[in-house]
């Protein structure tokens, strides 16, 4: 990797640890330690071979700060870089030395998506983890590093959503304090549940075990869960449904339900779901489309549930779906075109291993 080289350039046998938090001002956290690991946004070592060769003060000043890191037995150290500009901040700090861990929180969030561009940060756009950033920025008066479990789509919705939050506070901020906080100060349709204390190595998307997303069907009109539904006014045949979304738990090849994702161009079709059900809710009106997985590639299950719907209608058989599974698509089964309405889809819940979100240790002072 192009960090590991610059670092081995730098007279040290040192492969940091990377990670990255948002656009347009990146906080750059490097570990001393064995191995290197690179967050999701890719392209991070390959941005810092641009900056040696674009900005010649770099190498000392990385150097600089290997050998005070060396020297002292730190552990870690922090770069602000500008993004954008390809470039050191040189207005803020160079860097920033540490023998403690860098305080992390675990965020269960709700939030209805209908006036968000999706979860993820963008430029030009309002998103969900846009807002909770500029939240924490302020309460914490800096940058702060935030990733979300599931990277949902403009218009979902999420009962559930799951981030972790590393912020370097200058006094501690306890875990009730910072989501009263955070509530105060994001918009009215995010919510935070809860908060707790998350081991510093604590990552929401990295950690998870699993996901859970449903799908809300009206099949009457309703006044008040019009954003949250999506109603279909034709019968359906809920039992030929059943009987295809019990076809969808085990492994398969999604090609036919997946849209190709630009930040992932090299990302399989093959997916291990661990079930999938339709359930009837006779008083509400409501049909539930529920599916449960370790990941889910992108639309897939807005297009799971579209076809479904099909299969219902009887436009697609249970046979045609099953093929679908497989990989094979008939020229007649339109699938893209069958994507279903955002608003009906919820992040309902995300699950991790018992430890990966346990109270953390204490870091030693060395």
């Amino acid at each position: 990797m192009a960090l590991a080289r610059l670092s081995h350039h730098l007279g040290y046998g040192i492969a940091p640890r990377l990670v990255v938090s948002a656009q347009p001002v990146r906080v750059l956290r490097l570990r001393c330690a064995k191995g290197f690991e690179e967050d999701e946004a890719g392209g991070i070592g390959g941005l810092l071979e641009n900056f040696k060769a674009a900005d010649a003060r770099l190498k000392p000043r990385l150097a600089g700060v290997f050998t005070r890191s060396v020297l002292e037995g730190l552990d870690t150290f922090r770069l602000y870089v500008d993004m954008d500009n390809h470039c050191l901040v040189h207005h803020q700090p160079e860097y920033w030395h540490s023998k403690e861990e860098v305080p992390t929180w675990k965020l269960t969030i709700e939030y209805d998506g209908s006036r968000y561009s999706g979860w993820q940060d963008q430029k030009n756009a309002r998103t969900v983890a846009g807002e909770l950033r500029q939240a924490a920025e302020e309460i914490f008066g800096g940058p702060v590093e935030l990733g979300g479990a599931g990277r949902t789509d403009a218009g979902v919705h999420a009962a559930a959503q799951v981030a972790h939050l590393r912020a370097d506070a200058r006094r501690r901020v306890s875990a009730a304090e910072l989501q009263r906080r955070l509530n105060e100060a994001i918009p009215y349709d995010i919510a935070v549940l809860e908060v707790v204390d998350a081991p510093p190595t604590f990552h929401a998307r990295h950690d998870a075990t699993g996901r859970s997303y449903v799908y809300q069907i009206s099949r009457r009109k309703t006044a008040f869960s019009k954003k949250y539904v999506w109603w279909i006014k034709e019968p359906l045949d809920i039992a030929r449904m059943a009987e295809a979304a019990a076809l969808v738990a085990g492994r398969h090849d999604f090609a036919c339900f997946r849209a190709i994702d630009p930040s992932k161009p090299d990302e399989g079709s093959i997916v291990v779901v661990e079930s999938c059900e339709v359930e009837e809710q006779p008083d509400s009106g409501l049909l539930l489309f529920r599916i449960c997985g370790s990941h889910f590639l992108w639309r897939m299950v807005r297009r799971l549930a579209g076809t479904l719907v099909k299969v219902g209608l009887g436009q697609v058989t249970v046979n045609e779906f099953k093929q679908l599974l497989a990989g094979h698509a008939a020229s007649k089964l339109d699938v893209a075109a069958w994507t279903a309405p955002a608003s009906g889809l919820f992040l309902e819940s995300v699950r991790y291993a018992a430890a990966a979100a346990a109270e953390p240790r204490r870091a030693k002072r060395k």
